[in-house]
């Protein structure tokens, strides 16, 4: 079992009431689960109900929020582990730092920046644990469809692709994570070739 997860998601609450129930729920299950919830820090939009459903269910939440966010009096008040750092930069690696495992939910570019980024540093090799989209109300539907675009058109090999879970729940993503397992970095970079 996963002890820490971040989770990527939204600054604001989307247009579907589905939206909102999934963080909401996503709190409740890390909480149940023992697992601290690792975020953005916020207390706006999907961010804030998934760190308010996490904290009334018991939960442990490790927020980071960068100073020029915190001085907007966007961090969460709630939140008692948080840690107000000098830069998005620093934000996404002290976050990543403290998780085992990523979840993108939904939300707008700074979630799929976010989403990519550590994707990204899986397939280079920077780190071994599982990244997955919970795919709320079909959201990531599109985005999936163009990422097998990605790997058909041989940008993407195909364990790279697969390193990319999606679940509809969190309880389908959770169960993923536990059975994840690495295929290696691209093989250039193993071999020492670029």
């Amino acid at each position: 079992m996963k002890k820490s997860i971040c989770v990527y998601c939204g600054s604001n609450p989307g247009a579907a009431p589905e939206y909102a129930q999934a963080a909401q729920a996503v709190g409740v299950k890390l909480a149940q689960n023992d697992i601290r919830l690792v975020y953005g820090g916020g207390q706006v939009g999907l961010m804030g109900l998934m760190a308010d459903a996490c904290i009334d269910a018991g939960g442990q939440v490790y927020g980071v929020i960068p100073d020029f966010l915190h001085q907007k009096e966007i961090a969460h008040p709630r939140v008692q582990d948080m840690h107000i750092v000098p830069s998005m930069h620093e934000r996404k690696l002290k976050m990543a730092d403290a998780s085992d495992a990523f979840i993108a939910m939904p939300g707008g570019i700074g979630t799929m920046e976010e989403l990519f980024e550590v994707w990204t540093w899986s397939q280079l090799g920077r780190h071994e644990k599982p990244v997955g989209v919970l795919n709320v109300n079909g959201y990531y539907d599109k985005l999936l469809e163009f990422i097998d675009h990605m790997t058909g058109e041989g940008f993407l090999m195909d364990k790279h692709r697969a390193m990319l879970m999606r679940g509809e729940t969190i309880e389908e993503l959770l169960e993923q994570f536990e059975a994840f397992e690495h295929p290696g970095m691209i093989a250039t970079l193993a071999a020492g070739q670029v």
